[in-house]
């Protein structure tokens, strides 16, 4: 009898090749498999007639196929596919670009099943990219559609669940019996039933919010559960006389009232026998460094060692080379650590950190390394906490004996979400910016303006400064009309080579998708001067601090939220000249052209998150991993907020009454919560 543990070669159709394709999925086992949840649905109950469509509608048609055209255009760079197909009411074109492979695909004469959106293209009713299968073969009903991965189709992750679903009764529950009951929660074999196979709308509603509100029950658990175990521990109390004034006073700017309430918030906990567990959370250009500097004195001061640790080789270079010399004036002595140094300076440096000669150690992630080690680690702070997970921030504070930690984000979480997302930890906020700092220019433009736009980003470059432009995607789909990173800057590139009248000015493309290596190499071109113009993707959001660059460009700007343009902006507007931003937006929604107001009229980027929560609703404003927190199947942080709240108060309970979930009927609910978090808990559980 098949067995959840089972790896999935058990399945009918799973040789080696798919199950190797399956493990990119993180599918290993039957249980992982049912545990893959469908990211939307098709409803293949209807079949249309053509003369019954209508552009916009989601449907079927069996049609038969009467000609295969392949179309070359743009310079024979990409191709069309048009597929003329008919049934006995009407004529349908079904096309698909950049796709010649499928000619073979057809054969005229015999009937196909197209489900896809209808369009009108050229007074023709059309179907772009459809699904499509021989009418034979084809399947009805209300079909789960899944995320895939290169030797993976729909139709095999169905045939696979379909199989599995015996086995949906082997499930334990991992809910207290109260909570269920109280909060009238459907059983797991039930909820995963109307979650992979639906059959009408009520269960599945019934089956989402149980699988929604379980997540973040166990979510809110495992953080509840992090606190609950730090707020245990002694605390590494620092002396109170260690006074931290002198380099308060010896800051080149007065701190702002913001700035000196967080600063006594952050005091009171280190001077405390508990251990500091504290988010500083303030908008780009608040200046939660210079809290943090202040807090790492205080710890050197102690007796005890700081470590910084930034989630790019240039931002944490940028700390180290800021804050190097000013450390030194004071006698406080400063290390830098990344995986890109050579092996005797690696050596130096760890020897040093090691006898407590580096009193403050600045780094990547290569500060977490086995072969770190403190002589008296009593600090630890994590710049943009976002880009870090539970796990590595745990690893770091496991560097001392329960050291104080301090994580800062400029990323602009709603007041309303913040508390609950960062559950684990207790909260400050910059909500002051210092005086002088001059807010950088916004307009929201159509692509009619965009001429204009680029005349003066040329302008700029003539003067001397550098800009971003910024753009949604990589690389060109033929799915959306979008202007990609790479279409942009080999466009710029040509534009600004000289042969339009131009200057000529170095172009240099970034993207997710580099090797680490690569990324750090542009980033420290465009920091140095040495690239003028940088088209990115959004991996610019954070890291980087060049005050030469005064104009940001965002392509599509309709395609990012209010918050992740705002932060995008942030990256102007750091050195003494005027900056700009320009978001070119498609289209002239309602939604888009309000969120054009509200990025042009305010700078503050705790109301724009708030006024993205409003416009946005159901749209996700930041993702797990923004976040450091494990990634989610189904719940939605922002969208399932007040599930969330429930979810929170529920397992508050839980953790009161059992901080280890020891206790008899919790054995389940540990195992799922360590699953969840993997190793990052370190509870003792």
């Amino acid at each position: 009898m098949m067995q959840l543990q089972d790896p999935v070669t058990v399945l009918k159709g799973v040789g080696p090749k798919k199950a190797e394709a399956l493990a990119k999925l993180n599918i290993e086992t039957v249980g992982d498999l049912i545990r893959y949840l469908p990211r939307e649905y098709q409803d293949r109950r209807t079949v249309t007639p053509i003369a019954q469509l209508a552009p916009g509608q989601v449907t079927t048609v069996i049609a038969k196929v009467e000609r295969v055209i392949q179309n070359f255009y743009r310079t024979g760079r990409r191709q069309m596919l048009r597929v003329l197909v008919s049934d006995a009411s009407g004529t349908l074109d079904v096309l698909f670009f950049n796709a010649g492979f499928l000619k073979k695909a057809f054969r005229t004469g015999e009937e196909y099943a197209f489900f896809g959106t209808v369009s009108q293209v050229r007074n023709r009713l059309a179907m772009a990219h459809p699904q499509f299968t021989p009418a034979k073969d084809r399947e009805s009903g209300i079909l789960p559609v899944y995320p895939l991965t290169q030797g993976i189709t729909q139709k095999d992750l169905r045939a696979w669940q379909r199989l599995a679903m015996p086995l949906y009764e082997q499930l334990t529950e991992c809910l207290p019996e109260k909570i269920v009951s109280e909060n009238r929660l459907t059983d797991p074999a039930s909820a995963l039933r109307g979650i992979h196979f639906p059959e009408d709308r009520q269960r599945y509603l019934e089956a989402k919010y149980r699988m929604i509100f379980e997540e973040l029950f166990i979510l809110q658990t495992g953080i509840l559960a992090v606190k609950a175990k730090s707020a245990a521990g002694e605390g590494i109390a620092f002396d109170p006389e260690a006074d931290v004034q002198d380099y308060i006073d010896g800051l080149s700017f007065p701190l702002t009232g913001a700035q000196k309430r967080v600063t006594e918030e952050i005091m009171k906990d280190l001077e405390s026998d508990h251990v500091m567990n504290r988010l500083v959370q303030g908008d780009v250009g608040s200046g939660k460094t210079a809290v943090a500097e202040i807090a790492m004195v205080k710890a050197v001061r102690s007796g005890y060692q700081a470590v910084l640790m930034a989630p790019t080789e240039i931002l944490a270079k940028q700390h180290f080379e800021g804050i190097g010399p000013a450390f030194a004036k004071y006698g406080i002595v400063t290390g830098f650590l990344s995986g890109h140094m050579k092996a005797v300076e690696k050596r130096e440096t760890l020897e040093r950190l090691r006898s407590g000669e580096i009193d403050v150690l600045v780094g990547t992630h290569a500060v977490i390394q086995p072969e770190v080690e403190f002589a008296k680690l009593g600090l630890v702070i994590t710049d943009e906490q976002h880009r870090f997970g539970v796990d590595q921030r745990i690893r770091l504070r496991e560097k001392g004996s329960d050291p104080n930690v301090l994580v800062m984000t400029a990323t602009p979480i709603p007041r309303t979400l913040a508390v609950i997302v960062y559950g684990d930890l207790d909260l400050s906020v910059i909500d002051e910016m210092p005086p002088g700092r001059t807010p950088v220019r916004t307009r929201c433009i159509g692509e009619e303006l965009r001429e204009d736009c680029y005349r003066f980003v040329e302008q700029q470059m003539a003067a001397g400064r550098q800009a971003y432009v910024v753009t949604p995607l990589i690389g060109p789909s033929d799915a959306m009309d979008v202007r990609s990173a790479e279409e942009v800057a080999e466009e710029l590139a040509e534009r600004f080579s000289g042969k339009n009248g131009y200057g000529k000015y170095r172009v240099g493309l970034l993207h997710g998708t580099m090797k680490q290596d690569e990324k750090d190499r542009i980033m420290e071109e465009f920091y140095r001067g040495e690239i003028d113009l940088l088209v990115s993707t959004v991996v610019i959001e954070v890291g980087i601090n060049v005050p030469n660059a005064t104009v940001m460009v965002l392509e599509n700007a309709e395609r990012f939220g209010l918050a992740q343009m705002h932060q995008l902006r942030g990256r102007v507007g750091r050195g003494k000249h005027k900056s700009y931003c320009f978001l070119i937006r498609q289209g002239d929604s309602e939604v888009a052209s309000k969120r054009g107001e509200i990025m042009e009229s305010s700078a503050d980027g705790f109301y724009i998150a708030e006024e993205d929560l409003k416009l946005r609703g159901p749209g996700d404003i930041f993702g797990t991993r923004q976040h450091g927190l494990p990634p989610l199947l189904i719940a939605d942080l922002v969208r399932h907020r007040e599930i969330l709240q429930k979810a929170r108060e529920e397992a508050a309970r839980v953790i009161e009454e059992d901080p280890g979930l020891l206790l008899a009927g919790h054995e389940e609910l540990r195992r799922r919560v360590l699953r969840l978090f993997g190793n990052s808990l370190m509870l003792d559980l």
